[in-house]
């Protein structure tokens, strides 16, 4: 094998070895962010009588989750509340946005 094939096989390696990390270490860099997904936009748990992803009910569902960038949870910007309340995102269940049984 020549010095060229070795080469660029090194280098074939190591750039997909780079790749590797850079996708775990991205997926790692995320957190559960609870009562900021949209309605049927939310990655999973959304509460009794749904499935999974997809399955949240109300724009900003309280027991609905979404991955966030760690660390973003807090600081997602949501629209108040109809009486004018703040809304935050949040690491646990919120009892807030739930939908009418």
């Amino acid at each position: 094998m020549s010095n060229k094939v070795k080469s660029a096989a090194l280098m074939g390696a190591v750039a997909a070895a780079l790749t590797m990390t850079a996708h775990v270490a991205q997926a790692q860099e995320k957190e559960k962010c609870f009562g900021v997904a949209l309605a049927g936009q939310n990655d999973c748990a959304a509460g009794p009588g749904t499935t999974c992803a997809g399955t949240s009910k109300v724009d900003y569902q309280g027991n609905a989750w979404t991955l966030v960038d760690a660390g973003t949870c807090m600081e997602v910007e949501l629209p108040a509340m109809m009486d004018g309340t703040e809304r935050m995102g949040s690491l646990e269940a919120l009892d807030r946005d739930l939908p009418q049984s």
